[in-house]
């Protein structure tokens, strides 16, 4: 077997999250992949259609893996069911390295989707409470109903964890916020010495990177997406200057990406 080979997986359980977006847990059919670390990655093959880089979203032997309906390949991900078989590359790339910053307070701040990959994150926060400070989730959404995981959020509250809510735009039975997730990082109190995980729209990250350093959050680290196809650093789709986020991201410190990221359509 080869790194391009697909290792075959059950869909054990499908759970809508939005509209378009899915929850899949996966069971390997016989060997499975290595152990996934928070943050990573795998490439998922619809059989017949084709693959697509998706972010591990929980922790455990089975595989979450929250998918949001954008094209034909992530369709096909999407409509599975249970039964159904999927092939699974991985674990890929470089996680958010939240094993090694035990004894500090966790900041998650997340866009959209981009909740999916740091869920992982919290959930093993969660999992080694004792290892950890306060723990932040600061949430930004288009509209209520495009919230990930809101059947989790009273859960991860009931456990301790700090969540902030916004959103772009509500209706008239909202009654969270609305607004900028920049405007609930103005509001954070975190220590100094606290780690932060940013992942959504690259502006987004941006931005948040740019009010957690402004709060004295130095170590922010995001997650950045490219154009990956092969997902070990062979076809070279991905490169952002000196990196192939496949290979030596998606999580990169924000210090050395924001240079990068200052140039428009790198």
């Amino acid at each position: 077997m080869t790194a391009m080979t697909p290792t075959p997986y059950r869909v054990v359980s499908r759970r809508a999250e939005t509209h378009d977006t899915v929850t899949l847990t996966l069971e390997p059919c016989g060997a499975a992949i290595a152990p996934v670390r928070p943050g990573q990655f795998t490439m998922l093959y619809a059989f017949g259609v084709g693959e697509a880089p998706i972010s591990v979203s929980g922790t455990g032997p089975l595989l979450d893996q929250t998918v949001r309906d954008v094209g034909a390949v992530s369709h096909a991900l999407t409509v599975a069911g249970p039964g159904q078989m999927i092939g699974v590359r991985g674990p890929l790339g470089v996680g958010w390295s939240i094993e090694e910053t035990t004894g500090r307070d966790v900041v998650l701040a997340a866009g959209g989707i981009g909740l999916a990959p740091l869920r992982s994150a919290l959930l093993y926060a969660l999992e080694h409470r004792a290892s950890y400070g306060d723990i932040t989730l600061l949430v930004g959404a288009r509209t209520p109903e495009d919230l990930l995981y809101a059947t989790e959020m009273a859960d991860w509250r009931g456990r301790g964890v700090r969540v902030e809510v916004t959103v772009d735009r509500a209706h008239s039975g909202w009654d969270g916020q609305v607004g900028l997730i920049t405007t609930l990082v103005s509001h954070l109190d975190a220590a100094p010495d606290a780690v932060a995980f940013v992942c959504g729209p690259e502006i987004m990250m941006r931005l948040t990177a740019r009010e957690l350093l402004a709060r004295g959050i130095d170590d922010v680290r995001i997650s950045l997406e490219r154009n990956m196809r092969c997902g070990i650093g062979w076809c070279g789709h991905c490169q952002l200057g000196p990196w192939l986020l496949c290979r030596d991201g998606p999580v990169v410190p924000y210090h050395e990406a924001a240079p990068l990221l200052s140039v428009k359509e790198l």
